[in-house]
């Protein structure tokens, strides 16, 4: 029995998401055993923002944030003549996810010949809230404009937009129209939705309000972040560990790795600096480690999660390496 790709592969493997966020439905959204097809993605790239019947301007007056109040100016121009049911403005939620799948091929006799496995993108709107203001006119003529000011509010816990390599969080605004005997009208804004670092400081989530003391207890030693937290993507660590019963070994190492529960998912070593085991053992061991540029906030919402911790690593001969390790926030 055969396993592979190659022939679903030219066959057309595909992935996809709800709209608004179909843009990219089709072949870019799957691929191999193996692979990560959303790494090449980018959360801005999965939005369609219409269907053609209109056209929009999006103008908020602060950056959209967890828990905080959105308000701004939408301007609406249409490009063709429509009567619906409703009109309504929502805030939408897109989670989408990696999935490894796989399909045994048979015979006339029902022996499996051989199985192709590969990985495809699915997704769903987990938050779809509808709001009653603005009201949203129900008619438009082509070339008719309407415009508005907003007032909603932000999903109160989250989860904020983020992208975890094998999954996706992305949030954005719509205007639709339900029309009765056709297909929905609609116009959509992407809206990037940044965590609020009060929620990691009162200890909502998994990690806790301990992802953001500076010092704690790690095992038989401590571990202490001496730069402001909850940490910016971009921006370094700097750690400082005190390990005094530290086992003796052949080199240490301080790193900061990321775990998320994402299906298709593993957990990563994004930040890595040797220090002295000497220093280890006096502690004054100190690492400057670096938030790689567009990395995912901590977050726990949408039956995602996403944490940070710093790791301090012996490597002792022939035998697994010795480790403490403290939770860190990141936003």
């Amino acid at each position: 029995m055969a396993s592979g790709f190659g022939l679903g592969f030219l066959g057309g493997r595909t992935g996809s998401a709800p709209s608004p966020f179909d843009a990219l439905d089709g072949p870019r959204l799957a691929g191999p055993e193996g692979s990560h097809p959303l790494h090449s993605v980018a959360a801005e790239e999965l939005l369609r923002p219409t269907d053609g019947a209109v056209t929009g301007e999006l103008a908020l007056d602060n950056p959209a944030r967890v828990g905080d109040g959105i308000t701004g100016h939408i301007r609406l121009t249409a490009s063709q003549a429509f009567a619906a049911r409703k009109g309504y403005l929502r805030l939408v939620g897109l989670r989408l996810d990696e999935v490894r799948r796989s399909e045994e091929h048979r015979n006339s006799k029902g022996e499996v010949e051989w199985t192709e496995n590969w990985v495809e993108t699915s997704g769903n709107l987990f938050s779809h809230d509808e709001f009653l203001e603005p009201p949203i006119p129900t008619e438009l003529q082509p070339g008719q404009v309407w415009e508005s000011a907003f007032a909603i509010p932000a999903p109160p816990l989250g989860p904020p937009s983020a992208h975890l390599g094998e999954s996706i969080i992305a949030w954005a605004l719509e205007v639709r129209w339900d029309i009765p005997m056709g297909s929905d009208h609609f116009v959509a804004f992407y809206l990037p939705l940044a965590q609020h670092p009060d929620l990691l400081r009162a200890g909502v989530g998994k990690q806790g309000g301990a992802s953001l003391m500076a010092s704690i207890a790690a095992g038989d030693g401590s571990i202490n972040v001496t730069s402001p937290l909850p940490a910016p993507s971009g921006q370094e660590l700097l750690v400082t560990a005190n390990w005094p019963a530290a086992p003796q070994g052949q080199g240490a190492r301080i790193e900061l790795h990321r775990r998320t529960n994402a299906p298709n998912g593993v957990e990563g070593i994004i930040a890595s600096m040797p220090v002295a085991l000497a220093d280890l053992v006096k502690g004054s061991a100190q690492a400057q480690l670096l938030v790689p540029p567009g990395s995912a906030p901590s977050f726990d919402g949408a039956g995602l999660e996403i944490d940070y911790i710093i790791r301090v690593l012996v490597d002792i001969r022939f035998r697994p390496d010795a480790a403490i390790e403290r939770p860190v926030g990141i936003v």
